[in-house]
């Protein structure tokens, strides 16, 4: 009889143990997913960052008076130099 009731008490741990480790594993890729999904959403704050300052620049070359050939002029060349900018950042994420 108490035979009988160590070898119920032995099963249960053995299947306690399992079901530890089951959820140890489970707990690790559940921190590995996090991670990722951190370093994610960071990459896409700095991208969100990115987007905003192209449009405060595009604001700026907007606001700028175009009172001759010249300031059209500097207005174009800066938005080619955003545009130059913008294509050397995409290629450097990659």
């Amino acid at each position: 009889m108490i035979h009988e009731e160590l070898q119920n008490l032995q099963q249960l741990a053995n299947r306690v143990t399992k079901k530890i480790e089951q959820l140890e594993l489970e707990n690790q890729s559940l921190r590995d997913q996090l991670g990722g999904m951190r370093l994610e959403i960071q990459e896409k704050e700095v991208s969100l960052e990115h987007f905003k300052n192209q449009i405060k620049i595009s604001k700026i070359v907007n606001n700028i008076p175009v009172e001759n050939l010249e300031s059209a002029e500097l207005r174009n060349r800066i938005n080619n130099y955003i545009k130059e900018i913008d294509k050397i950042i995409t290629y450097l994420s990659e």
